[in-house]
């Protein structure tokens, strides 16, 4: 049997352009819209019933749905991280997220010495903007603004409460009491450093600021990258009145308030197509959506037909749903079956821009678009992993062409023929023993790659993770347990 490796790329500068044409007459712009714990099943485009996202459908009809979609860790920040920087987090000490307050607790970000992908199409010409939620880094030396962006404008921690009126009554108590910790979920937004007093619902000021993004980079002559990171529809529930109105229909009330808020996202993705075609931008700019993660089942979420929720390693935890669109380049109305990762937008974007990368920056992804054109496997034979550490033990999943192997709260490893078996019931590592191992052996050769955590979330992990030598992955790699 073949051995099977990892897919690892270290990408010095692309070859084949002599010189960089900072105009965007030849590069398109850039446009990655982030949803935080939306569950796979919860857009039309995927199968969602109760929930109406028509803009959303819209773009997907036209554009190539991603039905094997994967971010690298199924948690928020990790899975961010791995997205700016093409690498597993687990690999510089990220695999956990950052805590509430960071600024405070930790005084720590995504180290400096991994270079985002912003910072790349930001150096090769590229107008670049942040807009939402950030959550790898809330020091100044962290900021989006220092990470390769122009333009950010949003919150710094890992959520946020969505209601202006209400979380500034809280915040404003707080510091009228002399509180110096206030929960970053209470504070102001910001742009570019200041303070920001929001009134609109927090969901539509980011769309807001997205529309404005695309007007002012439009008069720059340049292509622009903007990183639209909603927080919706993460916790807490909170939607607007005339949103929860559309879905009167649906009984449970997180459910209910959930649809709510993926639909305000939907509403604006509408409003900001509509900028990029008034801007004359729309044709010449590649839209990716997906999630961070999967979508939470006691928080209103819906993953069918995959097992598992956020931080999970089965499907639900980080198969996501996910869609290309680029008019006369991306194909329409087509479905794309072969695994991809959001590893690979690294790679896939800053080919696309033509972009310098440093001659020691690792990536871990691979460019994709060619692949996805003509509807071939861009990682035959390679594998797709993820991996959560939990108190006293790690969780990891595999995922390598047709096969899902997975080892999960304890259980012994299994396997799945995922194509066939979406929803991981039929345990085939009996009749595939071989497959198996080959599939556990990658998965502990890449562990030999990772860095110890620089943070903990929650606190008490740290304890566990020296005292049970959590580094040194007990048991984890064993067939026989």
């Amino acid at each position: 049997m073949r051995k099977l490796f990892p897919a690892i790329l270290l990408l010095g500068t692309v070859t084949g352009f002599s010189q960089i044409d900072k105009s965007n007459k030849t590069r398109p712009n850039i446009l990655v819209i982030l949803c935080d714990d939306l569950g796979y099943a919860d857009v039309g485009f995927n199968g969602a019933t109760d929930i109406i996202t028509p803009e959303l459908d819209k773009l997907a009809k036209e554009g190539t749905i991603f039905s094997s979609a994967y971010v690298a860790h199924p948690f928020c920040g990790p899975s961010r991280a791995a997205l700016l920087t093409g690498r597993y987090p687990h690999e510089f000490g990220s695999q956990f997220n950052l805590p509430a307050n960071s600024e405070k607790s930790v005084g720590e970000g995504i180290p400096l010495s991994e270079t985002f992908m912003s910072k790349v199409l930001q150096e090769s010409g590229y107008y670049t903007g942040a807009i939402g939620k950030w959550h790898l880094g809330a020091v100044p030396a962290f900021h989006p603004n220092k990470r390769g962006f122009d333009d950010f404008f949003g919150f710094l921690g890992g959520g946020h409460n969505y209601i202006p009126s209400d979380y500034r009554a809280k915040y404003d108590k707080q510091i009228a009491a002399g509180n110096k910790n206030i929960w970053d979920y209470l504070t102001p937004l910001e742009h570019n450093g200041k303070d920001m007093y929001e009134t609109e619902y927090i969901t539509d000021a980011f769309s807001r600021e997205a529309v404005r993004f695309v007007g002012e980079a439009s008069k720059k002559g340049t292509p622009f990258f903007l990183y639209l990171a909603y927080n919706a529809p993460h916790t807490p529930l909170e939607a607007k009145k005339e949103d929860l109105k559309m879905f009167e229909s649906i009984q449970d009330k997180d459910r209910r308030a959930y649809a709510a808020m993926v639909y305000a996202v939907d509403r604006g993705v509408g409003k900001i197509v509509a900028a990029l075609k008034a801007n004359k931008q729309y044709e010449n700019t590649l839209i990716i959506f997906l999630s961070d993660n999967g979508g939470r089942s006691d928080k209103g979420a819906n993953n069918f037909p995959l097992q598992g929720d956020k931080g999970d390693v089965l499907e639900g935890g980080f198969r996501v749903p996910m869609f290309f669109h680029w008019p006369n380049h991306v194909p329409a109305g087509k479905r794309f079956d072969y695994n991809v990762s959001s590893l690979d937008f690294y790679p896939t974007f800053t080919n696309l821009a033509k972009a310098k990368i440093p001659n020691d920056k690792k990536i871990e992804g691979k460019d994709i678009l060619n692949d996805v054109i003509t509807n071939n496997n861009p990682r035959k034979g390679e594998m797709i992993f993820a991996m959560r550490h939990r108190a006293g033990f790690s969780d990891v999943g595999i995922r390598l062409d047709q096969w899902k192997a997975v080892k999960a709260k304890k259980a012994p490893w299994k396997l799945y023929n995922i194509t066939e078996d979406i929803g991981e019931t039929t345990d085939l590592s009996k009749q595939y023993p071989e497959e198996l191992k080959e599939m556990v052996e990658g998965a502990k050769r890449w562990s030999k790659e990772h860095s110890e955590p620089k943070w903990f979330d929650p606190e008490s992990l740290r304890e566990i993770w020296s005292d049970q030598h959590m580094d040194q992955f007990p048991g984890v790699f064993n067939l026989s347990k």
